[in-house]
């Protein structure tokens, strides 16, 4: 029940303490995070693929199991699903993608939610596990959606901070005042 979570957070924290011995890629919590999730979606996205043979994780039919009756052709949705999750977490871990990606994935999570609920209403085993419950379910996907979301904010990345109004040089801009006086411009 907990290995999404854990396939997360395990990487984030791991990512972030090699930011702190020095690498400069993971210096920041949220491109942290953006790797994270990007192992993530390997996981679960390659799942999307795996034949019913592999048993160290749920295989395209238990996905497929997954889907409600009212979503098209099934079988196809799972595999695209999987594709979208894969190329989402190639979008994490390119820094001039990252947003776009981490908006895309957060809409996709929730698109997958109608499946997560009937999955959980209707029992659906996910690789050989009992059905994970509801209470546990919704929560873990809001906790993803919110990963997608915060990794898709600007870099925090040292050097890389968005300007703000103390970072501008003095006298830009119209209208800005120098010591209470208006500047001619």
């Amino acid at each position: 029940m907990f290995e999404g979570l854990l396939l997360l957070f395990v990487p984030w924290l791991a990512f972030r303490a090699a930011g702190a011995l020095g690498v400069k890629r993971f210096a920041g919590w949220r491109s942290s995070a953006a790797h994270a999730l990007a192992v993530m979606l390997v996981f679960t996205g390659t799942a999307h693929f795996v034949p019913d043979s592999v048993t160290v994780m749920p295989s395209h039919d238990d996905l497929t199991a997954m889907v409600p009756p009212f979503v098209p052709v099934p079988d196809l949705t799972v595999y695209a699903t999987g594709v979208l999750e894969l190329l989402g977490a190639a979008g994490l871990v390119l820094a001039a993608t990252r947003r776009l990606a981490g908006r895309c994935l957060a809409l996709l999570f929730v698109c997958l939610v109608p499946a997560n609920i009937y999955a959980a209403a209707n029992d659906i085993p996910l690789n050989g596990d009992p059905a994970t419950p509801l209470w546990f379910r919704i929560p873990e996907q809001l906790v993803y959606i919110a990963v997608a979301l915060y990794a898709a904010h600007r870099t925090d990345e040292p050097g890389r901070s968005k300007p703000s109004s103390r970072t501008r040089p003095r006298g830009t801009g119209a209208g800005r005042h120098d010591h209470g006086e208006q500047r001619a411009g």
